[in-house]
């Protein structure tokens, strides 16, 4: 009888025991690692606050009302300021010249969290315009990044923190004239012709600004060419062997080709956005394009096309099908406009 109560007490502790050794390990067994946060970021192409545009919001019309949805799809939203927004300053001797009046930067700034001024019309005005403009995106609290009040300024990235994100935004322009170019003690734009100077922006905004993501937005390549040339290519490839997570273009005032180079987009040019300036009909469409985020880069990318009229207005064609990447791998899908919301993972 002593000998079956002992074997009885024997079971019974190992019993307890083994309940014990489930009851801890199992939790950890299964647990999984909590998903990085991640940041939507936009961007959209030229806007020149004159002619038409500026006219409707003179009478408090929203030029951007009809693509208003598709600008609010995402955390953060950036464009290029293809205009100067001053009062002074004399015309340059060019022939296309854009100057917005301040009075119109509270409509771009309901759409735009951030504006490029890296561009070959912000210093159609002179030295004197470009700096007036400045004050104004400043007391509209509209942050601006490729130029500034010296070289030092222009050169400077933005840092946009969201969400536990660092993102660091960087303006170039490289298209004539060079004279925007700011200098050492003279306002003016980011010029990116001095590769080495971009490569040390791209790694100075990494050591110093501790950055996870790095996006140049570049002002380069010739107008109405659909295919992006050589030197686009060289700096692109130079700038994300750098460290730079993608490269948005934009100039030719048309859209043009991407790529995916080691996995990391490079989009050459994203094309007009508001401009009533159009010569031809491939200058109407543009694209607003959409990244996903995290610390380790763009997970996912789409675009939406943006069809301007007569009057360079843009509105969304949802029945437009556009260029997207969900990865993993370097192949480019073409995915639906129908949907306004931003689901980078979605079946395109």
């Amino acid at each position: 009888m002593k000998s079956f109560s002992k074997r009885l007490t024997t079971c019974r502790l190992s019993a307890l025991l083994m309940s014990a050794f489930f009851t801890t390990i199992t939790p950890t067994t299964w647990a999984t690692e909590p998903a990085q946060p991640t940041v939507s970021l936009l961007f959209a192409g030229d806007i020149v606050l004159d002619g038409v545009p500026a006219q409707k919001i003179a009478v408090h019309e929203d030029p951007l009302g009809a693509v208003a949805a598709l600008l609010s799809s995402t955390d953060i939203r950036v464009a290029n300021l293809e205009c100067v927004v001053a009062m002074s300053g004399n015309k340059a001797e060019k022939i296309f010249t854009f100057r917005g009046h301040p009075s119109t930067l509270p409509t771009i700034h309901a759409h735009f969290d951030a504006v490029s001024i890296a561009n070959n019309h912000s210093g159609d005005f002179g030295k004197e315009a470009f700096t007036e403009m400045l004050g104004h995106l400043e007391r509209e609290h509209l942050p601006y990044f490729g130029g500034g009040r010296n070289l030092k300024e222009a050169h400077t990235p933005l840092i946009i923190d969201k969400k536990g994100i660092k993102i660091a935004l960087l303006g170039y322009d490289e298209f004539m004239p060079r004279s925007f170019e700011a200098t050492a003690t003279e306002a003016g734009v980011a010029w990116s012709e001095d590769d080495e100077q971009v490569i040390a922006d791209i790694q100075r905004a990494r050591q110093q600004y501790h950055a996870d993501v790095v996006i140049p937005f570049m002002h380069w390549g010739w107008e109405n060419e659909a295919q992006s040339g050589a030197r686009q290519h060289q700096l692109a490839h130079k700038m994300i062997d750098a460290g730079a997570d993608a490269v948005i273009g934009g100039h030719p005032h048309v859209t043009q080709d991407i790529e995916q180079y080691h996995g990391k987009p490079i989009i050459y040019s994203i094309g007009n956005f508001l401009i009533d300036s159009l010569d031809n009909e491939p200058q109407t469409r543009g694209w607003i394009v959409r990244l996903e985020i995290n610390r380790s880069g763009v997970q996912a990318w789409d675009t939406r096309l943006a069809k301007l009229n007569d009057d360079g207005i843009p509105s969304p064609v949802h029945d437009a099908k556009t260029p997207c990447w969900h990865g993993p791998g370097d192949t480019i899908q073409s995915c639906s406009n129908a949907k306004i919301e931003f689901a980078p993972h979605s079946t395109p």
